[in-house]
């Protein structure tokens, strides 16, 4: 059977130039779907840009609704390096004299130098230390020596002693310095420090908790070597104790002349519900006041926010009229209800609280010819200053009611939420572009079919001339022959 190998050779004719026409003619309907398609996504997408900006006023809108917001209370040192301080929201205003004379640290010990760190220094028996805190009173180290004479030490009743045991496996220094840091529970840290002399190696015992009573007392029970070079009590012998090279001591300081005293440098509640960090010796002012600085700036996200939606809003419903092109949501229905609404949430007044504020253009912030807001930071600090409690009730309102953050955040819900405006409007978007998708996949099944019966019968039509065209030939031959053969 004959066969063609590209369309329209047979027959001499441009088969495969119509067979395009006629496809292209065809596919007029997928340009239409194509078009619908493309305007239902760029649409979805602005709904999208939209929700986005609805979400983050709602967030700060939800922050101003929260009474919390406008409570809080924020302390401020006048010399930062001498302390820092933050105040709980039940702290009370008021200016502080702080005067810092003393930082607390940790108390350390030194024993008695050693050649080597891996020489034994005790016999090979099991010895048991035990040590224990509390507080030395009643006399101080000697400055040369670092031991105590005639010292008090009064245990802490709120902390148990620890022990650790010594043997043959552990009884050189480094062995010690390993057993005392391989044991958590002990509230010591120890290392060695070569100080350069013949018998250089000294351990060093360092309380993991500063103050006063914190300061420590070891006691060795089994080895009498190694009791004498680790027992420490300040109320014993000299020769029975560990050099004191760091004496533990609190933290010291004045709130308007009121000694006041902390283990630790961080002091809590000598101003009432505030904690002070304390940095160095020196005098500070501590100014305990309402934290509006936060509130204005949750009031200027909001207004930020806003602002957002709204440039949002014009960007997507705008008209160039130079190019006759219209923004996406262009009359939408959608958009207009929803700016419409928090437009109208705005500016509805809010009760009066008796300061006297109902409206935001009362505390400075107003809507502007474009739509936006704009917030005067002078009338707004103003209003702060003085009326803070107006404000929070001007936003968050009162008992859970009213107050434009609390309204505007459950206003906005009913446009995202599930079956919300904005959300339902998506939802149906999307359905129509599922269906289009639908359609456009049935219409090129169509035209495909189409296209294919064509070329068959194109196909069929070009096989046909070709052997009609083969047949005239050859008759034309046999024609052209028997007239020469008559002429003969």
């Amino acid at each position: 059977m004959a066969t063609i190998s590209s369309l329209g050779i047979g027959a001499n004719l441009d088969l495969s130039g119509l067979l395009e026409n006629i496809k292209s003619g065809e596919q007029v309907p997928l340009v239409a779907l194509q078009k619908q398609q493309t305007a239902f996504t760029a649409k979805l997408s602005a709904y999208g840009q939209l929700n986005s900006a609805l979400s983050a006023l709602q967030t700060a809108a939800q922050a101003l609704g929260k009474p919390e917001t406008f409570t809080g209370v924020k302390a401020t040192a006048s010399a930062t390096d001498v302390l820092s301080a933050t105040a709980s929201a039940s702290a009370s205003g008021g200016v502080y004299s702080i005067n810092v004379t003393q930082l607390t640290q940790a108390q350390s010990l030194a024993t008695a130098g050693v050649a080597s760190t891996t020489a034994k220094v005790g016999l090979d028996v099991t010895s048991t230390v035990t040590i224990d805190f509390g507080t030395i009173s009643g006399a101080t180290a000697d400055p040369v020596t670092g031991k105590y004479t005639g010292a008090t030490f009064t245990p802490d009743a709120s902390r148990t002693a620890a022990t650790f045991t010594l043997d043959a496996s552990n009884n050189t220094l480094a062995g010690i310095r390993d057993a005392i840091n391989g044991n958590a529970d002990l509230g010591v840290t120890a290392s060695i420090v070569n100080d350069g002399s013949a018998s250089p190696n000294r351990l060093v015992l360092v309380s993991k908790t500063s103050g006063e009573a914190s300061s420590m007392r070891i006691a060795v029970a089994g080895d009498a070597t190694m009791a004498g070079l680790l027992n420490s009590d300040p109320e014993g012998a000299p020769a029975a104790q560990l050099q004191e090279t760091v004496t533990a001591q609190n933290t010291k300081l004045t709130v308007n002349g009121i000694a006041i005293t902390s283990a630790s440098n961080s002091v809590a509640d000598a101003v009432q519900d505030v904690t002070m960090t304390v940095s160095k010796v020196g005098t500070s002012t501590l100014t305990v006041s309402n934290d509006t600085g936060s509130v204005k700036t949750a009031i200027n996200t909001f207004v930020k926010a806003y602002n957002s939606l709204q440039s949002a809003a014009t960007k997507l419903s705008s008209y160039d009229a130079s190019n006759d092109v219209g923004g996406v949501l262009l009359g939408d229905s959608v958009l207009r209800n929803i700016q419409v609404g928090i437009r109208s949430a705005l500016t509805s007044a809010q009760t009066d609280d008796g300061s006297g504020l109902t409206m935001l253009s009362n505390i400075g912030v107003s809507f502007q010819k474009d739509g936006t807001l704009l917030a005067d930071d002078t009338k707004l600090t103003a209003a702060l200053g003085s009326k803070l409690s107006g404000v929070a009730n001007l936003f968050s309102g009162s008992a859970g009611v009213g107050g434009y953050g609390t309204q505007l955040a459950a206003l906005i819900t009913t446009y995202t939420e599930t079956n919300g405006t904005l959300s339902s409007a998506t939802k149906g978007l999307n359905s129509s572009l599922d269906m289009l998708s639908e359609r456009y996949d049935k219409t090129q099944e169509r035209i495909d079919a189409t296209v294919a019966r064509y070329k068959a019968q194109f196909t069929q039509l070009d096989l046909m001339i070709s052997r009609m065209n083969a047949t005239s030939t050859y008759l034309t031959q046999q024609f052209d022959a028997l007239n020469n053969t008559s002429k003969n």
